[in-house]
């Protein structure tokens, strides 16, 4: 363990999902059939509680395994992505190497003081001020008042809450509540330093102050683990990167080799539909499931896309965009229809459709990324991996040679007009 920061040995994360039962393709509405129901729901909840199990709400129990016997090394000073598609396991993973989730068959041994940073707000009460908070945290990661204090101004300074240091952050926004939380993780100096995606949550300027901090944490030899979507993130930052799918992980390798087996892997996700996993977080206005069909061809591809969206409570009305990823996962292009916010803002299930008309794109694997806000420095929801879908012809049928991405994806119509000034003898 002298060398190894992170020890993890086939960790494995079960959970139990409740299903309500229909009868003859309707629910029962009968009083005897609730009553029957329920009284059968009662003893079997008795019996998990009494022999210490998971309470399920539902007829019926199904077995979801987040994670299936995963096992792995992090050297001390390594920077470690994890990469995976929505649902493959990645947020269980880090809860776990977090301690905030126990495994159900398993180890992780740690060689240092972790600080996490999963979501918004994650170990912050909410009824503390910002001052308070960050005292607690470096409380909980074992640090003294002094070490705190030598901190203090510099965490407060990178998170730009100056103002706002004495108030609740319960009164924070979105925004204020992602700076401070990154702030107090990367200036605490925890030995090992756990990331999610929860930097999306910020404006693009604060992503790359993110960034640059975390590259110099790792220069100053901390262990990082690092889950991201930006793969341009992942190839710049980490040395190497581990692959999960469906809750397996494949053998860790160094980031780029690690970001090509990726590719591969979702070469056989293609796909014309996305369904929210059960196991997916579902926050109050999200993606139930998604369609896509891919009309005409080369120079005319439309491509047509279905949402059906779910508001749970009355909300702001929202915007949708749709990102275009290459084979490397960089974004290449945006469709937004509309600016002002459009769809919902009462309960209930919207569908939306869309109509793309696509640029000029070389052949080659292309991803959709669906989000949803009031605004951009908002979100409701976002599934950056919906679906992948193909292009096969080539734009230009003529050239003799084939397309690769050093030259981007999208191939700008153009002409060319040639005059002769002098003719040379």
């Amino acid at each position: 363990m002298s060398e190894n920061a992170i020890v993890v040995e086939h960790l494995s994360k079960r959970y139990l999902i409740g299903h309500r039962v229909s009868q003859g393709g309707k629910y029962s509405y009968t009083l005897r059939d609730v009553i029957g129901r329920e009284i059968n729901n009662f003893v079997r909840k008795a019996a998990d509680l009494a022999r210490g199990r998971q309470v399920v709400q539902g007829d019926e129990v199904e077995e979801f395994w987040a994670l299936r016997d995963v096992s792995f090394e992090v050297k001390q000073g390594e920077v470690l992505g994890i990469i995976g598609r929505n649902g493959a396991g990645k947020s269980t993973l880090l809860k776990i190497l977090s301690r905030i989730t126990e495994p159900t068959a398993g180890r992780v041994l740690l060689g240092g003081r972790v600080s996490s940073l999963l979501e918004v707000g994650t170990g912050f009460h909410s009824e503390l001020t910002g001052r308070e908070n960050i005292f607690l945290n470096g409380a909980i990661l074992g640090m003294t008042q002094r070490e705190i204090r030598k901190k203090f101004d510099e965490i407060v300074a990178f998170a730009e809450v100056e103002k706002f240091i004495d108030t609740p952050v319960k009164r924070y926004s979105s925004g204020m509540y992602v700076r401070l939380a990154f702030a107090v993780a990367a200036h605490l100096e925890p030995e090992i330093l756990i990331i999610d995606e929860v930097l999306a949550v910020g404006d693009v300027e604060f992503q790359k102050k993110c960034l640059g901090k975390i590259t110099e944490v790792a220069r100053g030899g901390r262990t990082i683990l690092f889950v991201s979507h930006n793969h341009l993130a992942i190839r710049s930052l980490c040395t190497h990167a581990l692959v999960l799918h469906n809750g397996i992980a494949m053998p860790k390798y160094d980031a780029i080799t690690a970001l090509e087996h990726y590719a591969l892997q979702r070469q056989g996700s293609i796909g014309s539909s996305w369904t929210r996993p059960p196991d997916l977080a579902k926050p109050e206005v999200h993606f139930v499931s998604i369609e896509i069909g891919l009309e005409g061809g080369q120079p005319k591809h439309i491509l047509d896309c279905r949402a059906i969206i779910k508001s749970e409570r009355k909300t702001r009305p929202a915007c949708i965009t749709v990102d275009f990823a290459d084979r490397n996962s960089t974004v290449i292009m945006q469709a937004e229809p509309k600016c002002e916010p459009f769809i919902g803002g009462l309960p209930g299930m919207y569908r939306v459709d869309l109509r793309i008309e696509l640029p000029l794109l070389i052949p080659g694997l292309y991803t959709l990324g669906f989000w949803i806000g009031p605004h951009n420095l908002e979100t409701f929801d976002w599934i950056p991996e919906a679906i992948t879908f193909e292009i096969v012809e080539s734009p230009t049928p003529a050239r003799s040679f084939p397309y690769t991405l050093n030259h981007g994806s999208i191939v700008v119509p153009s002409t060319a007009d040639v005059t002769m000034l002098e003719e040379l003898t």
